[in-house]
């Protein structure tokens, strides 16, 4: 039995819920905060929280017109020289809710008289009881060492304060429609799987992930989760940041993972696609665009997601979750315990 699998396996069912619990508490929260009336939001992560904390960005700054800015936690803890945050949302993201540095930004944030904001997946937990509000993600718990579903519930709990904030009906339908969409994405693991078997991966040291816009979130989450289980040294990008110096690492039989959905980022995502091609690199894609799909190098290395009626804002709550299977797989068949991390424990608390 591989846990890690199974709380990929839960997440249709862990986000609706977490989404579902979750709309009275937020939509409450989103009035206190217009209330408020913050002139930035300020949001303090670590590890696959701070990947959750990147997308957040993107959406709030989108969909509230607000600048966001991702802390800096060591000017907290080491320099203690935080920035002037009396007029900012401070919000600390943490499935365990326990790193002393995260709590240290709250606590400094409501010294200044912020508004202070946890999403936890721990109620009770340090990070908690230093914010004046808290969103729990109520997805149960997880046992992995490597997080899946309390990421994918990190990020619709943030869409959906972005959803309630900026008062999107576009956001909140897209939302209802999540569950159905990742449970379909969940279908494509034979794929994933057998791909993963191939020895273009078993044997490779280095890959690519790549995306942009939102879904630059989700380049970054899939890196990490290949890192952290294959011990794949996976290097994400910007799509438009690769074409600048790093463009010069594309070469013959890399393996590059492409992420992006139907949006604006996606005619930039083809000009590359063309060229890493072009240079011999060998293309894994994911996402619902049809020209991004048939430059994979192969059919069994396209991956298709119904993103039907879901908006490219919400697209990286589910082109995730084949990151996740792939990273799995991959794990299991260089013959590695996906679960257990070598160094790697459940809780990592930094200062």
């Amino acid at each position: 039995m591989v846990l890690m699998r199974d709380e990929v396996l839960e997440q249709p069912k862990a986000v609706e819920k977490a989404l579902k619990e979750g709309l009275p508490l937020i939509r409450n929260i989103a009035r206190r905060i217009s209330a408020f009336q913050p002139d930035l939001i300020f949001i303090a992560a670590r590890g696959t929280s701070d990947n959750a904390a990147t997308y957040a960005r993107y959406l709030f700054e989108a969909f509230t017109g607000l600048p966001v800015s991702l802390a800096a936690p060591s000017l907290f803890t080491l320099y203690h020289r935080p920035p002037n945050l009396k007029k900012a949302l401070v919000i600390g993201v943490s499935q365990s809710g326990g790193g002393e540095d995260i709590v240290a930004v709250i606590k400094e944030g409501r010294k200044q008289g912020a508004m202070t904001l946890a999403l936890t997946n721990k109620p009770e937990s340090p990070l908690a009881l230093a914010a004046q509000d808290v969103i729990p993600l109520n997805v149960g718990p997880e046992f992995s060492v490597a997080a899946t579903k309390t990421y994918t519930g990190e990020l619709a709990l943030l869409a959906l304060l972005a959803a309630e904030l900026a008062d999107d009906n576009g956001l909140r339908m897209g939302l209802d429609r999540l569950p159905t969409s990742i449970d379909k994405s969940l279908q494509l693991e034979d794929g994933l799987k057998n791909l993963a078997n191939q020895e273009l991966y078993t044997s490779a040291r280095h890959c690519l992930t790549l995306g942009r816009g939102y879904n630059f979130s989700t380049a970054l989450e899939i890196a990490l989760k290949l890192k952290e289980t294959s011990y794949f040294f996976a290097a994400p990008y910007s799509s438009a940041d690769f074409l600048h110096g790093p463009f010069a690492l594309a070469e013959q039989s890399l393996p590059a993972i492409l992420i992006g959905a139907n949006g604006p980022a996606i005619p930039g995502l083809l000009e590359l696609a063309q060229k890493l091609t072009d240079r011999g690199v060998e293309l894994l894609c994911i996402g619902d665009d049809e020209g991004l799909l048939k430059l994979a190098t192969s059919k069994d290395s396209a991956f298709r997601l119904d993103l039907s009626g879901i908006p490219e804002a919400l697209s990286p709550i589910v082109s995730v979750v084949p990151g996740q299977l792939f990273a799995m797989h991959l794990a299991l068949a260089r013959g590695y315990n996906p679960d257990q991390p070598r160094g790697l424990q459940k809780v990592t608390s930094t200062r």
